[in-house]
């Protein structure tokens, strides 16, 4: 078998997120309350719509505005929207050591343009990755089959080539599925404990 690659998730793997954050500050210029805005910031069918490239970000933004009642320009919502991440650093440390040791390694998202152009510049961390999927740009998210073709075709690989590392149970399945060896990630032990068992670390 060659050297096998590595494919991270983003979200609550290389980072973590928090929607009250921006919903504490959106709040301030809506109608809405915090509360409710964490809620229809984290579960609206217009975060799925936007994810999947199937909204610009203007028309997310619009569609957002009329939905909160919010009084800013993009930009400034883009500002506060984005700003909800914190480097989960047990696991960023893991893929320096990967790099370090020659292999390959890639990021496989469900996320938005604004997510990824404030992740590009916050963390140095994440540039140093051999490609990028991202569900807003292949126009599919996971577990949906099309993100996962897009991925192979990216890295020339396919089954067991692949080690995955993601949160999402749905998603892993859909990984092994095509035979990758996908870890469910819950903590940096566990799965530095999976990796040591596949002889990796």
């Amino acid at each position: 078998m060659s050297q096998p690659v590595f494919i991270f998730d983003l979200g609550k793997v290389l980072v973590d997120f928090d929607y009250s954050i921006a919903a504490q500050k959106i709040a301030a210029r809506s109608a809405k309350a915090p509360a409710d805005l964490h809620a229809f910031l984290g579960s609206s069918p217009l975060l799925v719509e936007y994810e999947s490239g199937r909204l610009t970000r203007h028309e997310f933004y619009k569609a957002v505005c009329d939905a909160i009642d919010f009084h800013g320009d993009v930009v400034e919502f883009g500002s506060y929207f984005a700003d909800i991440f914190a480097e989960i650093h047990g696991i960023t440390a893991l893929h320096a050591e990967l790099r370090q040791a020659g292999f390959k390694t890639y990021i496989f998202s469900n996320t938005n343009d604004l997510a990824i152009e404030h992740v590009q510049k916050k963390f140095p961390f994440f540039k140093n990755f051999d490609g990028y999927i991202f569900s807003y740009e292949i126009g599919a998210t996971k577990p949906d089959a099309p993100i996962y073709e897009a991925m192979e075709k990216m890295c020339g690989r396919r089954g067991a080539d692949l080690i995955y590392l993601d949160d999402r149970a749905e998603n892993i399945a859909a990984g092994a599925a095509r035979s990758w060896r996908a870890i469910l990630h819950q903590a940096e032990k566990t799965t530095r404990n999976e990796l040591a068992k596949l002889g990796l670390i």
